[in-house]
């Protein structure tokens, strides 16, 4: 992920394809402990996948998938609200994930941690540094490994044409 692209919706991607343990061990070093509410508990659902043929065919149901969603309010900003979706059944990683979120917001929406709550300025920047970047090198990193295990067992089919047709 680039610098230019420190979007909510990078981050958010990033935090919700995140290994649990992986995101504990970048966040837990940081030794920041930030009040929050829990506005929405962790909990479990299902999400309806739907798929199409070729991408271009009618669609159909593919089957289930579990998603575990929380919700979260900082303390000392009443007005920013953590999300999070995650693939599976961990409540602890779904409200990490949403409190990330948050804390994440606080620079974009032009508040100074510093100033306003005596928190250490950059926080953005250090939680993308520490947290978002290298989850999302590891994630690139997996992603290409998978790709070249792929690679390596493709086949390419030929047909020999007959001079009849």
């Amino acid at each position: 992920m680039e610098s230019t692209s420190t979007t909510r919706q990078s981050w958010m991607s990033v935090l919700a394809h995140s290994q649990p343990a992986e995101l504990l061990a970048h966040w837990q070093p940081l030794n920041l402990s930030p009040t929050y509410q829990v506005i929405r508990a962790p909990e479990i659902g299902l999400n309806q996948l739907q798929a199409r043929m070729g991408a271009t065919g009618r669609r159909f149901i593919l089957g289930d998938m579990t998603l575990t969603r929380a919700v979260i309010m900082l303390n000392d900003n009443p007005d920013i609200y953590g999300y999070s979706y995650i693939a599976g059944r961990n409540k602890p990683h779904a409200e990490l994930c949403a409190l990330l979120d948050a804390l994440l917001q606080l620079s974009t929406l032009n508040r100074d941690p510093a100033t306003a709550h005596g928190k250490p300025a950059g926080l953005n920047k250090l939680l993308l540094s520490a947290v978002i970047y290298p989850l999302a090198a590891a994630q690139q990193e997996r992603r290409q490994l998978r790709a070249r295990a792929i690679a390596s067992s493709k086949v390419d089919f030929f047909t020999l044409v007959r001079g009849e047709d």
